[in-house]
């Protein structure tokens, strides 16, 4: 049974991730009703375990692995095939593997919605020739005759509209590394 004292240190350190658990429970389940009682459960289960909370040890990690395991739970047909040891000796706290975390997640979430802008802020004339060439695959071949253009104005439309839409990236906090947009 938790003190008065126990339960104040507790709200003092849970409440200021509500909203941090919120988000990452949305991105685990996708549903904002799932979210909801996801949080809700992670922070009973937090509530009844506190005292079993290590001092000095860090207090957001427990929280979010608490959520994690209870999202996991709440999945059938989620088993332990798929996840390794973080290391030797953690057999009993298995992660799924994956490539996708929640941080990759949002940085491609972000990275998605400022390449979308950066599309949409093109003349049509480039716009249309960038999306066609690099969105829908087609060849300039294809692209010529789809605009009735000349396969050039293809080629110096594309690389211009390529290079616009780098350079609002830019503004935008993104910069090129190896083919891909890295975040500054």
């Amino acid at each position: 049974m938790l003190d008065t004292g126990d339960n104040a240190e507790f709200e003092e350190l849970s409440l200021p991730l509500f909203d941090s658990l919120y988000n990452f429970a949305h991105w685990l389940a996708q549903d904002r009703h799932e979210a909801e009682d996801l949080v809700q459960e992670t922070y009973a289960k937090a509530l009844k375990g506190f005292g079993s909370f290590r001092q000095g040890t860090n207090f957001r990690a427990w929280m979010f692995k608490i959520l994690r395991n209870t999202f996991l739970t709440s999945r059938t047909g989620l088993s332990n095939a798929h996840t390794e040891p973080l290391e030797p000796g953690d057999e009993d706290r298995l992660l799924p593997v994956s490539a996708h975390t929640p941080e990759t997640l949002v940085i491609t979430q972000d990275l998605s919605e400022a390449l979308r802008q950066a599309i949409e802020a093109l003349p049509v004339a480039f716009r249309e020739v960038l999306l066609l060439a690099d969105v829908e695959e087609m060849s300039y071949q294809e692209i010529s005759e789809a605009l009735s253009i000349p396969i050039g104005t293809v080629m110096s439309r594309l690389a211009r509209a390529r290079k616009a839409a780098r350079q609002k990236l830019t503004e935008s906090g993104y910069q090129q590394k190896k083919g891909t947009a890295a975040r500054r």
